[in-house]
């Protein structure tokens, strides 16, 4: 009995210690839980304190509401060289109409693609934001936006585009006092009465009337597809204008997410958006060339096109910007006469193009821009050509990729001889010179006078291809891959960028990336400047010597026609021909020509030209006289614009002997004169200077003796 008892108060006392232990742990866990809900009590009260200040700090200096702005949107203006007001953008097309005016349709296409709960929220939709960035990520791309149709109002009457916390925040705190002062009627009514839809319409009213020639008064006409089409638009309006032959697939695309998203919200049936998907996104809409044009208008699509490249999130539709550019309204004026009539030069026929960049020498600022003859068709191609098409510049790309290498790296003079003989590129193909002659021991300054093809081979051979890609990238010219083909011009360039180049020959080897805009003023006077950093690609003796040769192009080589004496002028022909094959497919003549160039510059202007066809037609391609009209767009050009007649200056990096240029101090051969007689004349072609020095009596010397200043390589 004793031994149960004693037993029983071991067992009381071990349950007695058990439950003091868990007593003290439960009071322990509650000390603990205890502790954390006071942390997390105090970094909650810090971070939402800390949010109220941050939140109050971020709206405290946002704009506040302005019914104006709310009614219209700021307007771009556009200011010449000068400072002189040229074109506002932004006013032209605008409609404004009533919200009883909007055909049901359309208030539905834009509500299912812009703003599904539009109607329900207050301004700011979290539940939309959070399944917008859901379908975007799982692959309805571009279906839905994260903004509210209230937000975006905000966001284009009042903040600018930076995307920013901040910003974002502003937007939020506007959109919400802005629902509460305005029904959801007249929010949705500034929003379409404002929004660009591209075509340079703003507005659904004017987008209908410019795109469909559908009025106001007959909105209700509005069919579901072109609804759609219209609903689409804000997103990328110049990507989705169907107006333009290559944005027609993406309109189509574009449309056809809205039609689906209008499905979705139960708008219309599954019948409904597939009838109205077979209809040709062009159905209805009025071309292009029956739209009226702004002024200088290749200009203006190359300005666009920098300041959007530049400026990303910036609407220039939109956003109240004043735009400095380089434009000289007198030289585009003329530029556009020239190309358009044949007032100041005679074209062959309609079909005949020309493409052009003339810009300032010494600081790159485009002054006049030739984007194609009869505007309209080349319009209609959907390219500008001066800035965007890519045709074989032909000889003109020699001094960039062959003569100014071989100066810059190899330290040649203008009178470096170079064995002008049978010769083939690395692949076993021959290559032959225009003439198809071979013309023996020639100075380099011969060969770019006469254009001829295997001396810039050689050349470019030996300051080696490398080098000679290294040279002309820092000149603005871009690759994907080179070729030896390159040094007689095989490759692809436009105008603009040819000009880019030989500009910095007449700079002083001083690069200046070329440019349209000088800057940009935000409407809250904030200034972004466009003007690179100029940048020195080449020595001051190459850039010399490279202009001396070009001078001799001019004066008494293959650019005689683009020659104006009273300037000082240096630049260069480029001609390309026609394969065998497509002669033969086109039965053209053995001197067919399929782009002719002239690329010149003068202290002042550096101008660069293209003259050619477009497509390869039977009867269509240039020869004989048609193949100078580059030279004379180019002369007409300076001519009339050149006021400066100044002359390029020799740096004292340079020195001349016999109608030569040497560079000072690098050990040099004999005289380029001498050395042509120490040759002696190749194929019965003496070079000019061997007949001077014979007229003269000075003492020949004996073959391969030198002058006493060392031999030249």
């Amino acid at each position: 009995m004793s031994e149960e008892r004693y037993r029983y108060r071991q067992e009381r006392k071990q349950a007695e210690k058990e439950r003091k232990l868990q007593n003290r742990s439960r009071i322990k866990k509650g000390k603990q839980l205890k502790t954390w809900l006071i942390i997390f009590s105090i970094i909650g009260f810090l971070v939402f304190g800390g949010g109220a200040i941050a939140f109050s700090s971020m709206v405290k200096d946002a704009p506040e509401l302005d019914s104006a702005k709310l009614v219209d949107p700021l307007s771009t203006k556009f200011y010449d060289i000068h400072g002189n007001f040229i074109y506002e953008y932004g006013l032209e097309k605008r409609t404004k109409i009533t919200y009883e005016q909007i055909p049901k349709v359309l208030e539905q296409a834009f509500i299912a693609t812009e703003d599904s709960r539009f109607f329900e929220h207050h301004g700011i939709d979290l539940k939309r934001t959070t399944k917008a960035i859901w379908v975007n990520v799982t692959g309805d791309f571009g279906s839905q936006g994260g903004s509210t149709i209230t937000q975006q109002v905000i966001k284009n009457s009042f903040l600018n585009p930076e995307k920013t916390i901040k910003r974002k925040v502003q937007e939020w705190n506007l959109a919400y006092q802005l629902e509460q002062e305005y029904s959801k009627q007249d929010i949705l009514m500034m929003y379409l009465n404002k929004i660009f839809l591209g075509n340079r319409s703003y507005g659904v009213a004017a987008a209908a009337q410019n795109y469909f020639g559908i009025g106001e008064k007959d909105l209700k006409n509005l069919t579901l597809s072109q609804a759609a089409l219209l609903a689409g638009l804000p997103q990328s309006p110049n990507n989705y204008d169907p107006t333009i032959p290559e944005n027609v697939e993406a309109a189509t695309e574009r449309r056809n997410i809205v039609l689906r998203s209008m499905v979705r919200e139960g708008y219309i049936t599954e019948q409904q958006m597939e009838e109205a998907a077979k209809v040709p996104v062009t159905e209805g809409v009025i071309p292009k060339d029956q739209q009226p044009n702004m002024p200088y208008e290749a200009f203006l699509d190359a300005t666009f096109k920098e300041v959007k490249k530049k400026l990303k999130d910036v609407d220039i539709s939109t956003d109240g910007l004043a735009i400095y550019t380089t434009l000289d309204p007198k030289a585009q004026e003329y530029a556009e006469t020239m190309l358009n009539t044949n007032e100041i030069v005679q074209y062959p026929d309609d079909e005949f193009q020309g493409a052009f960049a003339l810009l300032d020498t010494k600081t790159g600022e485009v002054r006049a821009l030739g984007s194609g003859r009869n505007h309209y068709k080349a319009k209609l191609l959907g390219t500008n050509m001066a800035i965007e098409m890519q045709r074989q510049p032909g000889s003109t790309f020699k001094p960039i990729f062959d003569y100014g290498p071989a100066i810059e790296y190899l330290k040649w003079s203008t009178g470096h001889l170079i064995n002008d003989q049978a010769t083939s590129y690395e692949t076993g193909q021959p290559l032959m010179n225009w003439d198809k002659q071979y013309h023996g021991m020639v100075s380099i300054r011969k060969a770019l006078q006469y254009s001829y093809n295997i001396p810039a081979l050689l050349a470019m051979r030996e300051v080696g291809i490398e080098k000679a890609e290294s040279f002309s990238e820092q000149l603005g010219i871009t690759y994907d891959t080179v070729y030896e083909s390159y040094s007689i011009g095989a490759n692809a360039v436009n105008p603009l960028s040819m000009a880019g180049a030989y500009s910095a020959f007449g700079n002083n080897g001083v690069f200046n990336q070329p440019h349209f805009v000088k800057k940009v003023v935000y409407p809250d006077g904030k200034e972004v400047a466009f003007t690179n950093e100029p940048k020195q690609v080449m020595q001051d003796y190459t850039a010399f010597m490279v202009t001396d040769m070009l001078r001799t192009v001019v004066d008494s080589g293959t650019g005689t026609m683009a020659n104006i004496p009273e300037l000082d002028m240096a630049g260069k022909t480029g001609t390309t021909n026609f394969n065998a094959e497509t002669r033969a497919k086109l039965n053209y003549p053995d001197n067919a020509t399929n782009d002719s160039w002239f690329v010149g510059y003068t202290p002042q202007y550096t101008m660069a030209v293209w003259t050619g066809y477009v497509k390869n037609e039977p009867n269509i391609f240039m020869a004989g006289d048609t193949t100078k009209i580059a030279h004379v767009m180019f002369r007409e050009m300076m001519r009339t614009f050149n006021t400066d007649n100044s002359q390029f200056l020799q740096p004292a990096s340079v020195y001349s002997e016999n109608n030569e240029t040497f560079i000072t101090g690098v050990p040099s051969a004999e005289t380029p004169a001498q050395t042509m007689i120490n040759k002696g004349p190749q194929n019965s072609v003496e070079n000019k200077a061997v007949k001077e020095i014979k007229q003269k009596g000075k003492k020949q010397q004996g073959k391969g003796k030198g002058n006493g200043k060392g031999k030249n390589k």
